[in-house]
């Protein structure tokens, strides 16, 4: 560590200043990144030729035998020993790079390491040669056998160019390592590499906000009103001109990270400081008007002329909390055809538009009967692997093939909608909140799950009821003296009336903070009032020591900042493992389960192969 921090201060020291080939060897040796030199230094150039990455074979006996694995980690040693073993296993296959999704965080789910598996395993069944670059030893695909060859190294655009020289691939595939791989497309055009799929440009026009608006004209495609910004300034006349609530979010963004709702200028002021100090800022910021309806979204196949959607899907929660976050049903349970029409209709128009070849998400919003687009991803999503196995459409094998120049209409799933089976699959998503310390539990657009389970069942209160036991709901039904803690914003007030008077009815107590108590008592449901934590007790710490509390329903218009009142609330509550549900629609499907009466015992066992 003293040895980086000293060519840091090294390299800092120079600003504009000669940069001796010593010095820059040392820094490529330590795994400084050319951009960070440039950085560092101030020079727009390196003076010299830039230094290239040579690979090393990691050895998986430890010495202990004599093995090869062609499983290649970068250094800048001489020998090449990943070149040696191309040399030595010559083969005339087309040679295809596979970019996986980098180390799995949250905000980027296993998910996309299933659809890089797959992929691997069509390519290598289509007479190819699949080479995987990833850097996450917890994955499939980093297992030494998956691909044909693995490069264990970031998925950096410097990292990326010196494996391409060295592998020197006939096409390149970027679709199935979520944001991580897209956001490499510009790169890899400049490096004049073939990519397998959707083109670099419509890749670009799907996420560059005033070419995709540009688009959505064309199509005669709704979207909610929405600008382009760099500076605060900007961003609080859109938000004056669209009228708050905004949804705010940089472009690019990867598990919906830095996005927030703002409800006034306050939050635009205080997303804006910060957005503009930490996120590089050659893409925009966008600020879109934010409309409260039903979300929904499709996973499409696309051959560049048909496409077959396996499954449509409605989210529990509204418009707001991301996909990743969402509890999500399959097939839609709300939604009239009229509206199913729609969103197969306009699928159908982007992939056309965009020429989409592989696999594409998009995301809806129905408001106010009517559908608008909230964004389009020409890539694998969460849901894939959650369709394919509710469908039994493999939906990566098909977009594959039509990569490699098949078309759908030969495949034998026919196009459009596929038919929906008669049964529901609802996706429930895991949190680990106890193991992440400070970090609220108010969901929002930004992701915070760690993983997710499927419910299957005939229906939709039988398969809801398995994926929330599966994600570690308790359900349990209230006894003697058991209650329930409300604490909602006013835009949730009115709602929570029937879901309060439906425990009350159970047999649970109530307990409400000032203002939440005090509108059920005006809608007769009666309420206890309880004290904040930062008021005088007893208060609502009382209550949690008790042992007495099954349930809190908390919503805040406001969760980033610890030092709030709910922010400690919900904490306490996840240190006490109680329930703790931030939306309003989750409650509401809560409730709904727990008057069932049912648990899981209740509930046939279901074995999906049948149906």
């Amino acid at each position: 560590l003293q040895g980086l921090a000293e060519t840091e201060l090294a390299l800092a020291g120079l600003r504009g200043g000669i940069l001796t080939e010593e010095l820059y060897r040392t820094a490529k040796m330590q795994g400084f990144l050319d951009k960070t030199v440039l950085r560092l230094t101030g020079l727009d150039a390196l003076p010299f030729e830039k230094l290239r990455a040579s690979y090393k074979m990691v050895d998986t006996c430890a010495a202990e035998f004599s093995a090869k694995t062609p499983y290649f980690y970068s250094t800048f040693d001489e020998e090449n020993e990943a070149a040696q073993f191309i040399a030595e296993h010559p083969s005339d296959r087309k040679k295809v790079l596979v970019f996986g999704s980098g180390p799995i965080r949250i905000g980027q789910g296993i998910e996309f390491d299933y659809c890089s598996v797959h992929c691997t395993w069509v390519l290598k069944s289509h007479g190819c040669e699949a080479v995987i670059v990833n850097n996450n030893p917890e994955t499939v695909s980093t297992d030494f056998d998956t691909g044909d060859r693995l490069y264990f190294d970031p998925l950096t655009e410097e990292s990326v160019e010196h494996i391409i020289a060295t592998e020197k691939p006939w096409a390149c595939v970027v679709q199935f390592g979520g944001q991580t791989a897209i956001k490499l497309t510009k790169h890899l055009t400049k490096l004049g590499v073939k990519l397998l799929g959707t083109s670099a440009d419509a890749i670009d026009e799907a996420e560059d906000r005033e070419r995709f608006d540009a688009l959505l004209e064309k199509c005669g495609i709704p979207r909610p009103q929405g600008h382009t910004v760099f500076t605060c300034d900007e961003a609080l006349a859109a938000g004056a001109q669209l009228g708050y609530p905004v949804l705010l979010r940089p472009s690019y963004v990867l598990g919906g990270q830095n996005m927030i709702i703002a409800y006034n200028e306050n939050d635009v002021r205080e997303y804006m400081a910060i957005i503009t100090s930490h996120v590089d800022m050659s893409n925009p910021v966008l600020v879109d008007k934010y409309l409260m309806g039903t979300e929904c979204e499709v996973d499409a196949i696309c051959d560049g002329e048909d496409f077959l959607i396996p499954g449509m899907m409605e989210h529990i929660e509204r418009a707001g909390i991301h996909s990743g976050d969402s509890i999500s049903v399959y097939p839609p349970q709300n939604l009239k055809q009229k509206i199913k029409g729609t969103i197969v209709d306009y699928t159908g128009r982007l992939a056309r538009a965009l020429n989409v070849v592989g696999l594409m998400n998009i995301q809806f919003v129905v408001y106010n009967n009517e559908v608008f687009i909230i964004e389009v991803n020409p890539r694998s999503s969460r849901t894939v692997p959650y369709i394919s196995k509710v469908t039994g459409v493999p939906m990566v094998e098909l977009a594959v093939r039509c990569m490699l120049g098949e078309k759908l209409r030969d495949m034998g799933y026919g196009t459009g909608l596929y038919p929906t089976g008669d049964y529901c699959a609802v996706k429930v998503p895991v949190f680990s909140f106890e193991k992440l310390h400070d970090v609220d539990t108010q969901l929002g657009p930004e992701m915070k799950s760690t993983g997710e389970v499927l419910g299957i069942d005939k229906t939709f209160e039988d398969a809801l009821l398995k994926g929330l036991v599966g994600a570690g709901y308790s359900l349990r039904q209230p006894t003697p003296g058991k209650c329930v803690i409300l604490t909602v914003k006013d835009a949730d007030k009115r709602e929570l009336v029937d879901i309060a008077w439906q425990l009350k009815d159970m047999g649970y107590k109530l307990y409400g903070t000032s203002g939440t108590a005090y509108y059920l008592g005006q809608n007769m449901v009666a309420c206890n009032e309880v004290r904040k934590l930062s008021e005088a007790r007893p208060n609502i710490m009382d209550l949690f020591e008790s042992g007495l509390v099954d349930y809190v329903i908390s919503t805040s218009s406001k969760g980033r900042i610890p030092s709030h009142d709910s922010v400690k609330m919900r904490r306490k509550a996840v240190e006490l493992s109680i329930p703790c549900l931030t939306a309003i629609d989750t409650a509401r499907v809560l409730v709904k389960c727990l008057r069932s009466g049912k648990t899981l015992a209740d509930v046939d066992l279901v074995d999906i192969s049948t149906i």
